[in-house]
């Protein structure tokens, strides 16, 4: 028994050194950048590859080659990164680098797929790494010795870098007050790719000795980035030393959940980030992040060049084309032109949801699938346990997913900033994982619920949609053609009920509180519990989106709450136009219609709309809404518009000079 548990233990030392690497980069990252960087884990998953392609014309021999060449290759695509895509963004909101570097996820992890292919293969290890070993009396892989052995090497170097010479002390400084190392006359800015360029070598490090002990896929990058995270928040954001004592618990931690209690494996991690988040922000060893001047959210211009009456009118004429959409079936367009479009009013109603919190309110969720999933599955359960009829379930889920926002709103509006943003991912993944895991059967596991049927009525009373047809001419109206229906006069309720809800006083205090929260707690409002509120009422309408997919498919599945559809509506509404409740809605369409556009010439979609938004981001963050405002000035004659008083300009604090 004490053999099987050293052994275990071993084994979680292993990966945790690997842990330690990655976090590391994350870590020094943020600390000096205040960079919260989601595309850490493809390159990750980059230096992975890169190493596979250098072993390939070498065998295992090339192993140590690959060891110091595609870091470096790696560092080089980090050095480009900063330059070119992070460095546009110093001096507005630290959220935004959350943005645009969920936009390079999808398009590094979209490369690789290009590249690569779909497939995992092993990395071929060199003869004098293979075999076993005994350690302590331990029987082990000689390859896991090298794990923690080199692994501990390299981390020593980056401790006595940053530790003992002059370039460290500057990361050191400028970790902890930027601006004082600026008034002494040192442009740390100049430090920037570097730093960025080192935490990518890291990453691509952890990549290849880890691609040696596992296999290396596509989605490595993606499933490896949550747990690094989480190794960061408990260690302590910016910190060196928390990375290495966070990411050796994690990975001791996991392995032995994951050989004695593996339900808990993924529970246990996500609420000891809850708890750490709660009640020591800063982690282990990390100091308060404070964020600095100068950094709004960006929202979408208030109908731009269109007046008042003209938008109302615009708006009632797109109600009015979708609500003949059903009519040219058979005729101009097949039936899927009807799947097509109930899926983009979904998730249109999805990213309104979002947009009520994050546009109005000023607080980023990227754990808004949670609450998606919730309906969902609130829905699915009702249908099967509770009755068969859709108006009490998708009435459960809205009363499932409000208490359950009320919940998460309650502990996670405590913190705010970057650290809300990290713990509603920490909300979202705890769920996702008792999804995924449940073992008494009651949402289906991994396998989710499939085969759900239900009638509109209530009590008994009422009918299918399958068994209902209305003839309008020659068009028959039945099943999914009447869904729509339902669909679309959901979207319009939600949009005219958040419209009516930010034209009250109640609206009129959230956008108060995005603008200056502190003003508004001057003048006695208690912007907590508007905060909360509004993220109930965000909650509850992303569990209306989520139990219509769910009415309409008839199933529900764990990956309904997984992170990425959490990075994908926010991508929405920034395309759309971020404040504004239609613009997520144009956004909604945007990305779904240019997925159906690129799928007929690439599987390969991502990597395009992932680079649309990294321009978003950086040349257009108010969204497309805004576009027209933008370019009637050059239509109109003249140079084009002027200095938007909200952006940074140069002059502003933590704005370079030379951006």
């Amino acid at each position: 028994m004490l053999g099987e548990l050293f052994q275990v233990l071993f084994d979680g030392l292993t990966i945790g050194v690997a842990y330690v690497l990655l976090a590391a980069g994350l870590s020094v990252i943020f600390g000096v950048m205040h960079v919260i960087n989601f595309a850490h884990g493809e390159l990750f998953a980059l230096g992975a590859y890169f190493a596979l392609a250098l072993v390939a014309p070498f065998g295992g021999a090339g192993f140590f080659l690959a060891l110091l060449v595609a870091p470096l290759l790696v560092g080089v695509v980090g050095v480009a990164i900063e330059r070119y895509t992070v460095r546009p963004l110093y001096g507005r909101n630290p959220l935004y680098h959350i943005l645009l570097t969920f936009g390079l996820v999808l398009v590094i992890n979209d490369l690789i797929y290009l590249v690569w292919g779909t497939g995992s293969t092993s990395l071929a290890l060199p003869a004098v790494l293979s075999g076993s070993i005994d350690v302590l009396g331990l029987n082990t892989s000689v390859y896991n010795v090298f794990i923690i052995v080199f692994g501990s090497v390299v981390a020593l170097a980056v401790w006595a870098v940053l530790e003992h010479t002059k370039y460290g002390l500057i990361i050191r400084a400028g970790s902890q007050d930027r601006q004082m190392v600026r008034n002494l006359g040192i442009d740390i800015d100049r430090y920037y790719s570097l730093v960025f360029g080192g935490g990518a070598a890291l990453a691509a490090v952890a990549g290849i000795i880890l691609g040696g002990y596992r296999t290396v896929s596509p989605g490595m990058g993606m499933s490896i980035i949550i747990p690094a995270f989480v190794v960061v928040v408990l260690g302590g954001l910016g910190s060196f030393r928390g990375a290495v004592v966070g990411g050796l618990l994690v990975g001791i931690i996991q392995t032995f959940l994951r050989t004695y209690v593996p339900f808990f494996e993924g529970l246990v991690i996500f609420l000891l980030m809850i708890a750490v988040l709660l009640f020591r922000p800063r982690g282990l060893f990390g100091v308060e992040f404070e964020e600095e001047g100068g950094g709004d959210l960006l929202t979408g211009t208030d109908g731009g060049i269109l007046d008042p009456r003209t938008r109302t009118r615009l708006g009632l004429a797109v109600v009015g084309v979708l609500a003949v959409v059903p009519l040219g079936v058979g005729t101009l367009y097949s039936s899927y032109a009807v799947t097509f479009v109930i899926e983009v009013l979904i998730w249109a109603l999805f990213a309104l949801s979002l947009d009520f919190v994050m546009g109005y309110t000023g607080l980023v969720s990227l754990g808004h699938a949670l609450f998606y999933g919730l309906g969902a599955y609130a829905v699915a359960i009702a249908l099967l346990y509770v009755s068969g009829s859709a108006i009490v379930a998708i009435g459960f889920a809205i009363v499932v997913s409000a208490a359950i926002a009320w919940f998460v709103g309650y502990l996670s509006i405590r913190v705010s900033g970057v650290y809300f943003a990290m713990i509603t991912l920490a909300f979202a993944e705890l769920f996702y994982n008792a999804l995924y895991r449940d073992p008494r059967g009651l949402t289906g596991g991994s396998e989710g619920q499939f085969g759900l049927s239900t009638y509109y009525g209530i009590a008994g009373m009422g009918v299918s949609l399958d068994d209902v047809a209305l003839f309008l001419g020659p068009v028959v109206l039945t099943g999914q053609s009447l869904f729509y229906y339902i669909a679309l006069a959901s979207l319009v309720a939600a949009f005219l009920l958040t419209r009516r809800m930010l034209e009250s006083p109640f609206g009129a205090v959230l956008k108060s509180i995005r603008e200056n929260e502190q003003r508004a707690t001057f003048l006695g409002y208690e912007t907590t519990v508007y905060k909360r509120r509004a993220f109930v009422v965000s909650g509850a309408l992303a569990g209306v989106a989520g139990g219509l997919f769910t009415l309409n498919a008839g199933y529900a599945t764990p990956s309904f709450a997984y992170w990425l559809h959490s990075g994908e509506v926010i991508v929405m509404v920034i395309l759309g136009g971020l404040g504004t409740l239609y613009g997520p809605i144009v956004g909604a369409a945007v990305f779904f219609g240019l997925e159906g556009i690129l799928t007929d010439f690439t599987g390969r979609w991502r990597l395009v709309l992932g680079t649309i938004f990294v321009l978003f981001v950086i040349f257009l963050p108010r969204g497309l809404v805004s576009l027209p405002a933008q370019v009637a000035p050059y239509v109109m004659g003249g140079s084009g518009p002027g200095p938007d008083a909200t952006e940074p300009t140069p002059d502003e604090p933590g704005v370079r000079g030379d951006d």
